[in-house]
């Protein structure tokens, strides 16, 4: 099966007990693509973006996922292909989670475990073009200084931005992000989204995070899609977010947080 979308999502409906958290959600993200999912918390946003992943298995009430055009998840159960696109496919995740004990290269060389093997990783028989890879990805997001430090001893954005060069040396073609700089300070966030925006354009990667800052979507992805109470409520160009819509989706505090300003 082929297809020119790197992901598609088909009326997929989720239930958790009582609530819908996803609510027939159709979505189609192409290649090269920066898209933010927003919206409020319980909205579905981290429900839908792992699901595009097949860490969980999400167990859709109705609809279906592909990824790359083939098959991730249908009526429950994960794709036998899952393995493989998997490679294709980066995550980076709030929590970073990267090992604590081994050193900040090791962490970014495990992005090769799809391509060498788990036993040649664990052992550390990494090829010498990799090993040059990882230092070159390393480079590229700035933190090659802190290559033979421990995870655990370094600032919570440098190890993001270990975790996508991660994603770099797994040689993947779309990078998904859960709240990526939700436990990041100002000037780390910022690092880091100037990173992913770079990725996307330099590399054209394909890249969908969530997000909770609404002002870093508008400036950081050209593609905004809002999810409300598990519907999609807005997709189209960050531009095109307006008062009445950001209104619409978390409410009249919401002017409170964006143009609190104006009003003295």
């Amino acid at each position: 099966m082929t297809s020119d979308a790197v992901f598609s999502v088909h009326a997929v409906s989720k239930t958790f007990g009582a609530r819908r958290a996803l609510d027939k959600v159709s979505l189609t993200v192409r290649p090269g693509e920066m898209v933010a999912l927003i919206g409020p918390s319980g909205s579905g946003k981290s429900t839908l973006l792992r699901s595009l992943t097949g860490f969980n298995v999400i167990d859709p009430d109705e609809g279906r996922i592909e990824v790359f055009g083939e098959p991730m998840q249908a009526r429950g159960k994960v794709s036998g292909e899952v393995r493989h696109l998997r490679t294709r496919v980066g995550f980076i995740f709030q929590q970073f989670n990267l090992v604590g004990r081994l050193t900040l290269y090791a962490n970014v060389a495990l992005g090769m475990l799809g391509r060498i093997g788990f036993w040649r990783g664990f052992l550390g028989q990494w090829p010498d073009e990799e090993k040059t890879a990882v230092m070159a990805a390393l480079q590229r997001v700035g933190v090659a200084d802190y290559a033979a430090q421990k995870a655990s001893t370094l600032s919570g954005g440098q190890q993001q931005r270990g975790a996508i060069a991660r994603a770099l040396v797994q040689k993947a073609e779309v990078v998904i992000a859960d709240e990526p700089v939700a436990s990041l300070d100002p000037v780390a966030a910022r690092r880091v989204m100037e990173l992913l925006s770079d990725l996307n354009r330099e590399d054209g990667l394909s890249v969908v995070v969530t997000l909770h800052q609404v002002d870093y979507a508008m400036r950081y992805c050209p593609r905004i899609v809002a999810l409300k109470a598990g519907k999609v409520v807005y997709d189209g160009p960050s531009v095109g977010l307006d008062r009445a819509a950001l209104v619409d989706i978390y409410g009249p505090e919401i002017q409170e947080v964006f143009w609190e300003g104006e009003a003295r």
